[in-house]
């Protein structure tokens, strides 16, 4: 089941490049804010309940979704771009085996314990 997810996560990378492309920006757009949701992780520096919440907004594939139909309905590319890099970067992170975090601590996520303490 594993290598089924890491497919799929794989087939949303794609598509998500394939969004992108449709925004007309150059691909070096693409790979130098590929890992701009990971800043998200600063919130971590004010509590696990902060840290979780903003790293789930910028790493929810639903929330890039939003952000990328939402610069498609008002013909803003830019809010595509974010939404395709947002949709690529979160299928990215779940090939990886880092999911959504629960509040408690940055190790617990909804794939399973993460880090050396995971069993």
């Amino acid at each position: 089941m594993k290598i089924q997810l890491k497919l799929e996560y794989a087939a949303f990378i794609l598509l998500g490049a394939c969004g992108f492309a449709q925004t007309g920006y150059a691909w070096w757009w693409f790979a130098g804010l590929f890992f701009a949701p990971d800043i998200s992780m600063l919130g971590y520096l004010v509590n696990t309940r902060v840290g979780a919440f903003f790293y789930n907004l910028f790493h929810h594939l639903g929330v890039a979704i939003i952000v990328y139909f939402a610069g498609t309905a008002l013909s803003l590319p830019y809010l595509q771009m974010i939404g395709a890099i947002l949709f690529s970067h979160s299928a990215f992170d779940r090939i990886l085996g880092y999911g959504l975090k629960y509040p408690d601590s940055f190790q617990n996520t909804h794939l399973g314990k993460i880090g050396k303490k995971a069993e």
